[in-house]
């Protein structure tokens, strides 16, 4: 069935597609590459170029915002509760796990320390407790807050939904 004009037809329609799809690549690039580029040594500037104002700096100070800590001393637990609902697909909080560890009792409990849940290593390594600060840059960002945690959820971006889902958290038992 395979003899070597077959196999070497197999090998010229590969090595014919690859070209084909260099060229392309090629003439792709030519055509709708961005940016400025360089033409035989010398700098060509793109056609249409928006000068655009430097606004990084008045959108840090209007991003940051009030302290957490003031925020988390104004939280609202019944607003949290709502927000909870978001962490409850995992979380539960009758003292029995879920595919998280329960949330009772929460903050000011030692990072890792539930009876019966297999941790990530990277959050068993972690000893210090879960203060509202702590709870904080966690529910911001837990894989960049504990790198190599099991929890897949990407966090709330929104520091006033933080604030009370920790008010609601320090409120159960």
């Amino acid at each position: 069935m395979f003899d070597t004009m077959t196999l070497t037809k197999v090998t010229g329609a590969v090595c014919g597609s690859l070209l084909v799809y260099l060229f392309i690549s090629w003439a792709g690039e030519s055509i709708y590459g961005g940016g400025s580029e360089s033409h035989g040594g010398e700098e060509v500037a793109q056609a249409y170029s928006i000068p655009v104002e430097d606004a990084g700096a008045g959108d840090a100070a209007a991003a940051e915002g009030p302290p957490f800590a003031e925020l988390f001393a104004a939280a609202d637990p019944v607003a949290g509760e709502k927000v909870f609902k978001k962490c409850a697909a995992c979380h539960k909080v009758d003292n029995t796990n879920g595919t998280g560890p329960h949330l009772n009792g929460v903050v000011g409990r030692a990072r890792g320390s539930v009876e019966g849940f297999a941790y990530s290593e990277a959050m068993a390594s972690v000893k210090d407790a879960w203060t509202p600060e702590s709870l904080e840059l966690f529910l911001l960002n837990p894989k960049a807050d504990v790198k190599g945690t099991k929890m897949g959820f990407a966090g709330l971006p929104d520091v006033k939904d933080r604030a009370n889902v920790i008010a609601y958290l320090a409120s159960v038992k």
